[in-house]
């Protein structure tokens, strides 16, 4: 048995909670999951895993034995990333978690760019809308987050975007062009289901001036009249850009449909708020080689956006 290869499956199974998925996330067959689990549990005398057809959870074995072994095999990364950083050439992966709006729009988006730049390194990318709590298990974990932002975590910032309205040219045109923000009582609006500037019903907006060198004013309050609620930013991306409303938007992910004429911005002197996007890391001191590679990619391609 490769006792070190059933450690890191089993870690993979309790991180994503099935068989089934660690079998995905590893690429490899279920059968084969189950085996090298069932392998290191005979090796270690014990079960470490309660298995049914609806549920899997630890053991008190397991679930001593589990914590111990993250940080054993963080050990191993990191020693392993010391003696590679002597290589000229970058291997083995990096593994990123990522909220899924940062994933598509930011990180999707920048792949090309980073096979290029690292061709044996492999992206090892999951998704989660709240990635925070399990940071300690990968090595990066890429975030957006309001001007209140305040988490007990190692954070490097990415860049601060305006929250900013937009509509398609098609909506625009047949619907008309708001020229202060009370004429939105008039417009669609596409209500995400958590936004800055929005109050819990969904029925406000709180704008405030985007250029600080503007003539200062009080943020002021608009009624607005959702046509659509979603928990989805994809979904009221694609209603947005098939002319269902307007709706808000960071300028990190508006850009490139802004800059190609597909959207087309609102009210350009006023905001809902401002949001930053963050790389987060583990609190382990050591950053592997890879990490910062990839750290300092992100840097660079948010700012090319900015």
């Amino acid at each position: 048995m490769d006792r070190l290869q059933s450690m890191r499956v089993f870690q993979r199974v309790v991180e994503e909670g099935s068989f089934t998925a660690a079998a995905r996330a590893l690429d490899m067959s279920p059968a084969v999951i189950t085996r090298l689990v069932a392998d290191l549990e005979q090796s270690l005398g014990t079960r470490l895993l309660h298995r049914t057809t609806r549920k899997l959870s630890l053991t008190e074995a397991g679930n001593e034995y589990g914590a111990r072994l993250h940080s054993i095999l963080q050990d191993i990364d990191e020693a392993e990333m010391a003696a590679a950083a002597h290589s000229k050439e970058l291997q083995g992966s990096v593994r990123v978690l990522s909220t899924p709006t940062m994933a598509s729009y930011f990180i999707a988006p920048n792949i090309a760019h980073w096979r290029e730049r690292h061709p044996k390194l492999m992206l090892d990318l999951s998704i989660d809308p709240q990635p925070l709590a399990r940071i300690e298990a990968f090595d990066l974990a890429v975030v957006a987050a309001d001007e209140d932002f305040d988490a007990n975590i190692v954070a490097r910032p990415l860049g601060t975007n305006n929250l900013i309205l937009c509509a398609s040219a098609d909506y625009m045109q047949r619907m008309g062009k708001p020229l202060a923000p009370d004429d939105l009582v008039r417009h669609d609006y596409l209500k995400p289901a958590l936004l800055p500037g929005q109050d819990q019903s969904g029925l406000k907006l709180r704008l405030e001036l985007s250029d600080p060198c503007l003539e200062a004013s009080d943020p002021v309050e608009v009624a607005v009249m959702p046509v659509l609620r979603t928990q989805s930013f994809d979904v009221m991306l694609r209603a947005g850009l098939n002319g269902i409303g307007f709706f808000a938007v960071s300028e990190l992910i508006a850009r490139p449909y802004l800059n190609c004429g597909q959207l087309i911005q609102l009210l350009p002197d006023w905001m809902l708020g401002r949001v930053t996007a963050y790389a987060a890391l583990p609190t382990r001191k050591f950053m592997p080689a890879k990490t910062r590679a990839f750290l300092d990619f992100l840097v660079e391609r948010a700012g090319a956006v900015n």
